[in-house]
């Protein structure tokens, strides 16, 4: 081959390199880190396409369900480590920043956890010795290993009141502290967080303030606030995205994204709210793009995107992880709420695992920061 015809194939060969897309976690590098929410078939390797996409494209990892209480403690006596230990071995792996997702939550918690062997409800030190075994089973269980957790999640009310949970009713309000306590012995050097949704809306938000302000002047170690991004394409604004993370910045503290994806589909009640309990019948609108998202509406998500992460670069020097809740819109859970069976596109990867219009206003933030 002539030295022209090697000159011209090299311009060629970087012209292929330089349109092929950045990968999330190398066109954020520096900034902050990008996961994902994975299932148990994608940590157990079983699913070619999302393990594909996860190797590639992120550098953290979440879990699903594996790391709840009903899943890895569903009976007095007996855990089940399998499954979060095959979650943690596949985060070992491909070097991934590996996230602990949650330990003290009012859902998918079994019924005796609150209660004695005659089905009475516990005395608060009973719970609290419940709460303590638990804790250190499992945050012991993968010290070192796994880095960040979830301490509590969810335990604000949409006016920012404490949720009438029974870890509040049989504890008292110190539930949270004692939670936070327990994580640290176990793992002195794991990261900590509050994880909550819906804290862009002022109420909830002035109440997690004051919730965080509470833990840090009893000394209680918390790392961070988990914003969980469970969005709209009109909510929150990007006036609501920016405040809601000066809010806790301001605090000391740093701030998560944790289970980010944009609902495209039509609400079909008012709020913001993504308590899994909240479900509603569905009507003949309420699942318009079963055939497939219309360009419009794909640029439409593209640019939302954009708008958020705009926000979430521009504040970096507070954020240090985005975690989309899902790896492909096939995985989504947003398929089935707050209504079953439903088609919906929230992420960055199609039920194919292409990536959308999203990916790449995404990935066009991340050039604009550096």
């Amino acid at each position: 081959m002539s030295p022209k015809s090697i000159a011209i194939l090299g311009l060629l060969m970087a012209s292929v390199s330089h349109a092929q897309p950045a990968t999330l976690k190398d066109a954020f590098q520096g900034i902050f880190r990008i996961g994902a929410a994975i299932n148990q078939s994608q940590f157990e390797e079983k699913d070619a396409r999302g393990d594909t996409i996860i190797a590639a494209q992120f550098n953290t990892i979440s879990p699903e369900n594996a790391l709840k209480w009903e899943s890895i403690h569903p009976r007095l006596d007996g855990y089940n480590f399998d499954p979060a230990d095959h979650y943690v071995a596949f985060g070992e792996k491909y070097k991934m920043f590996i996230i602990g997702h949650c330990l003290v939550w009012h859902s998918q918690a079994p019924r005796w956890v609150f209660q004695d062997d005659q089905g009475s409800p516990l005395t608060r030190d009973a719970l609290l010795q419940r709460m303590h075994d638990h804790i250190q089973a499992v945050v012991g269980r993968y010290k070192g290993r796994i880095a960040g957790w979830d301490v509590v999640n969810e335990a604000l009310n949409e006016d920012g009141t404490l949720r009438k949970s029974l870890w509040l009713n049989i504890i008292g309000e110190d539930y949270i502290a004692k939670a936070f306590q327990f994580a640290h012995e176990a793992d002195p050097k794991a990261e900590l967080y509050y994880n909550d949704y819906s804290l862009e809306n002022e109420a909830k938000r002035t109440g997690a303030v004051e919730l965080i302000k509470k833990l840090k002047a009893q000394s209680i170690p918390i790392t961070a606030i988990g914003l969980q991004g469970h969005d709209q394409m009109n909510w929150p604004t990007a006036a609501q995205q920016a405040s809601t993370i000066e809010a806790f910045a301001a605090l000391g503290i740093k701030v998560n994204i944790t289970e980010l994806d944009v609902d495209v589909l039509p609400r079909t009640a008012p709020g913001t709210s993504a308590d899994v309990s909240a479900t509603s019948a569905g009507s003949a609108g309420s699942n318009p793009y079963t055939a497939g998202l219309p360009d419009a509406a794909q640029q439409a998500l593209a640019r939302r995107y954009a708008e958020l992460f705009n926000v979430f670069v521009k504040y970096r020097a507070s954020i240090t992880r985005i975690t989309f809740w899902g790896v492909t819109d096939g995985d989504s859970w947003l398929n089935n709420f707050p209504i079953r069976g439903r088609t919906n596109y929230p992420l960055l990867f199609d039920r194919e695992g292409k990536p959308k219009p999203a990916f790449t206003s995404v990935i066009s933030t991340a050039k604009e920061a550096k």
